[in-house]
């Protein structure tokens, strides 16, 4: 039996998600703020948590980036603002994935069983044959520490979304990607086009691969159409489970 924690402070929510998840199999706890969040994590085996970006508080952004920073528990975020720039950021902090308020219980059950899912342990396991280091133009990625290795030896973590971003530009160099279908990929689900979105995970893709947005060498924008991934040889697997 898996466990939920749900982080709100909207009861009504809570008590909602407790009843309602609790009639797919799984073990619901709940939080109202960072304490009890903490709380309940000493307390119990959490597999996912359900979590609320605005909070008293620490908001949902710290937590997440708190909690990615000590663990690798999956994280949902439920937002009730319609900014796209808080959802990128939100991915950016660690979150695998995001939905907005007000929402459908059946969704949000059908999107926690898609990340179990996808992280279940053996899920995204390469082939004991597969190198988990992916090299190009002088830079190194490792793929099971999701961190890049510049030309001159520094490490440089990237998030999950830019994760996802550069793995979809690295499988097909030098082709132009859409927005739509950038997005779809960095956030590992199907999803309606916030252009602006895409444009903010480009930029701070560009940023850890210090590529000059006034005249970017590895990122190309290519006006009208998309993204170009500019990069000369690509040498190991690229696969990822989304």
């Amino acid at each position: 039996m898996q466990h939920i924690l749900v982080v709100d402070d909207d009861a009504d929510i809570t008590t909602l998600l407790v009843q309602y998840l609790g009639r797919f199999g799984f073990t619901v706890h709940a939080a109202s703020d960072a304490d009890a969040m903490r709380a309940q994590l000493s307390a119990h085996p959490v597999d996912l948590v359900v979590l609320d970006l605005m909070l008293p508080g620490t908001d949902g952004l710290a937590l997440a980036r708190e909690l990615r920073a000590r663990s690798r528990i999956p994280i949902i975020m439920l937002t009730a603002r319609g900014n796209p720039y808080d959802r990128v950021l939100g991915l950016e902090m660690g979150a695998d994935d995001y939905m907005s308020k007000p929402f459908e219980p059946r969704e949000l059950v059908a999107r926690i069983q898609t990340v179990l899912r996808r992280l279940a342990p053996g899920a995204s396991a390469p082939p004991a044959v597969e190198s988990d280091v992916v090299h190009f133009d002088g830079w190194a990625l490792y793929r099971m520490e999701r961190h890049l290795i510049t030309p001159d030896g520094v490490v440089v973590p990237l998030s999950n979304a830019e994760f996802r971003l550069l793995c979809t530009f690295l499988a097909t160099p030098r082709r132009i990607f859409s927005r739509d279908q950038l997005m779809e990929q960095a956030r590992g689900r199907a999803m309606d086009a916030f252009e602006r979105s895409i444009d903010l995970l480009v930029s701070r893709l560009r940023q850890k691969l210090s590529d000059d947005p006034r005249e970017p060498r590895l990122i190309k924008t290519v006006r009208g159409a998309g993204y170009l991934f500019n990069v000369r040889s690509v040498q190991g697997h690229v696969g990822w489970q989304r």
